[in-house]
C-alpha cells in the first residue's frame, strides 16, 4: 500500500495482487496434496518439501509487510522466498521423479512447454472439456486438483514447472526491489527526509517543487538576485522565486 504523503513509512503490503504470491501458494497447496499421495507421512522429505513450499508463500508476505520500514528486509525476505522453492522444493521434486525410475521432462519439451502455458493463467482461455477418464490441468486455480489425480510422473513434473515459475517471478521480484531502493531509497533517508520537510514547513521555508526537499535562500553569481534553490542541489536543481 502507498504511505501517506506525511508518513515515513514505504510503500507495503499489498502482496496479495502479486503473480509471484499467486504461483508460490498454489505450489504449497499442491505441495500438500502431492506429498500426502505420494510421500510417506512419517519422512522426514514429507514434512521438509511442505515447509519449503510454505516459506515460499509466507515470506512474500512477510517481506511485503516488513517493507513499510525495511526495504533490505523485504529484498532477504523475498529472496528466501525464492531460495526456498528453487534451491529446496524443485530439488526435491527433481528427486522423487529420478528415485521412481520416472522421467524429468527437458526444459523446452513439447510437454513441458505446454504445461508451462497452461500455468500462465489461471483458468487457460478455450480450454475443451477433457475426454472421459482423462486427467487435465485446467490452469494454475486448477493446480492441486490435477496433483490429487494424476500419475506420478505427470504430478511431479507439473509441479516442477510451477516451482520454476514462482523461482523465476521472485528472482525477478528481487531485481526490482533492488532497482527501486538505489532509485528512491530507504526507510532512514525517508525518515530523514521526512523531518527535513517538517522542520522547513515550520520555519517557513518552501519545499522544492521538483523533489519536495527544502529549498535554501540562494544568490545568482551574475545578477546578485537571491532565489530558493534546492537543497538536494546538484542531485535536483529545483528552483522558485523569492516573493516579496
Amino acid at each position: 500500500m502507498p504511505p501517506d504523503s506525511d508518513s515515513p513509512l514505504m510503500p507495503h503490503g499489498g502482496y496479495e495482487n502479486l503473480r509471484s504470491y499467486a504461483v508460490a501458494e498454489a505450489v504449497y497447496d499442491a505441495t500438500v496434496v502431492f506429498c500426502d499421495r505420494f510421500i510417506d507421512k512419517t519422512s522426514r522429505t514429507h514434512d521438509q518439501m511442505v515447509q519449503a513450499a510454505r516459506s515460499g508463500v509466507r515470506n512474500i508476505s512477510e517481506g511485503s509487510g516488513a517493507a513499510a520500514t525495511s526495504k533490505k528486509m523485504e529484498m532477504k525476505l523475498t529472496n528466501v522466498a525464492r531460495a526456498s522453492l528453487n534451491d529446496e522444493l524443485a530439488k526435491d521434486y527433481k528427486s522423487f521423479l529420478m528415485q521412481q525410475g520416472l522421467r524429468v521432462w527437458p526444459k523446452n519439451s513439447k510437454p513441458c512447454l505446454a504445461m508451462r502455458e497452461r500455468l500462465k493463467h489461471d483458468i487457460f482461455p478455450g480450454l475443451p472439456p477433457a475426454p472421459k477418464g482423462k486427467i487435465v490441468l485446467t490452469g494454475l486455480a486448477g493446480l492441486a486438483e490435477f496433483v490429487s489425480k494424476a500419475d506420478p510422473e505427470l504430478a511431479g513434473n507439473a509441479m516442477l514447472c510451477a516451482v520454476n515459475q514462482a523461482s523465476y517471478l521472485l528472482k525477478r521480484q528481487v531485481q526490482s526491489q533492488s532497482r527501486d531502493f538505489q532509485e528512491n531509497g530507504g526507510f532512514t533517508e525517508r525518515l530523514h527526509a521526512t523531518r527535513l520537510q517538517a522542520r522547513a514547513q515550520q520555519q517557513g521555508v518552501p519545499l522544492c517543487p521538483v523533489c519536495g526537499q527544502p529549498m535554501r535562500r540562494r544568490t545568482a553569481g551574475k545578477t546578485s538576485s537571491q532565489f530558493w534553490g534546492c537543497s538536494a542541489y546538484p542531485n535536483c536543481k529545483g528552483t522558485r522565486d523569492i516573493e516579496p
